[in-house]
C-alpha cells in the first residue's frame, strides 16, 4: 500500500526510468546503452521492492563525464548475493543481468540499510 505522497510503484518505476532516459538522451547517449542503463535501474529497484522490503527505495543517479553512476537504497540490512538459478527458474537472474549490462556494480552498506549500485560509461 503506498501512502499519499509515495507514488504506485509501478508509476514510480516509470518515473525513475523516464528521468534516467532523459538525462542520458540530453547527454548524447546511445539509445542501446541507455536502454541497458534502464533495464539495471529496473533491476535494482525491482530487488529493493522483493528483496529490500522497502516500497520506496532512494534512486540517485549522476553523469561525471563519460559515467553514469546509479544508486538504489533500500532498508534491509542483508546484503544481495548473486545466485546461479536453475534453467527452469522463473527468478534469481537480477544481480547476473545487472553484471551483464553494465561495466562495475556493487554494493555498500549503511547505517540502516544498503545501497545497491551500478557504473555505465558511454559508449564510445
Amino acid at each position: 500500500m503506498c501512502t499519499r505522497n509515495t507514488p504506485a510503484p509501478s508509476l514510480a518505476l516509470a518515473l525513475a526510468r523516464q528521468a534516467l532516459r532523459d538525462a542520458l538522451a540530453r547527454s548524447g547517449w546511445n539509445p542501446d546503452t541507455i536502454h541497458d542503463a534502464e533495464l539495471a535501474l529496473t533491476e535494482l529497484i525491482v530487488n529493493a521492492w522483493r528483496h529490500g522490503a522497502t516500497p520506496a527505495p532512494v534512486v540517485w543517479f549522476s553523469l561525471l563525464g563519460p559515467t553514469l553512476h546509479v544508486a538504489v537504497s533500500d532498508e534491509n540490512d542483508a546484503l544481495p548475493q548473486p545466485r546461479t538459478p536453475t534453467q527452469l527458474a522463473e527468478t534469481g537472474r537480477g544481480l547476473q543481468l545487472v553484471e551483464g549490462l553494465t561495466h562495475r556494480w556493487g554494493v555498500d552498506p549503511q547505517k540502516h540499510g544498503k545501497t545497491t549500485w551500478y557504473e555505465l560509461d558511454a559508449a564510445s
